[in-house]
C-alpha cells in the first residue's frame, strides 16, 4: 500500500515558490553548488528536494567527467598536429 496516501499521514510537498526559489539559489556560482550538497546529504530538505538534488550533483558528476575527456581529446589532437609536445630525439 503507498505510504503517502494513508489517512493521518503529513506530505512535505514543495511549493511552486519554493521550487521557484530552489532554482534561483541554484543559479548562482558557488552557493548553489553549496547548497546542492546542504539539501543532498542534510536532515532538513524534504524527500523531493533531497533527490531532485542528489540527480542535480550526479548530473554535474556526469558532465565533470564529459568535459575531461573532451578537452582531453582535443589536446591530444591540437597537440599531435603541431608537434610541440612530441619530440623524439
Amino acid at each position: 500500500m503507498d505510504q503517502q496516501n494513508l489517512p493521518g499521514t503529513v506530505t512535505n510537498d514543495v511549493s511552486v515558490g519554493e521550487w521557484i526559489i530552489t532554482i534561483l539559489i541554484t543559479a548562482l556560482p558557488l552557493v548553489g553548488l553549496i547548497m546542492l550538497f546542504v539539501w543532498a546529504f542534510g536532515d532538513g530538505a524534504p524527500p523531493s528536494k533531497k533527490n531532485w538534488a542528489i540527480a542535480t550533483l550526479i548530473w554535474y558528476a556526469i558532465m565533470i567527467v564529459l568535459l575531461i575527456v573532451f578537452f582531453g581529446v582535443f589536446f591530444s589532437i591540437i597537440s599531435s598536429m603541431f608537434g610541440e609536445f612530441n619530440t623524439y630525439s
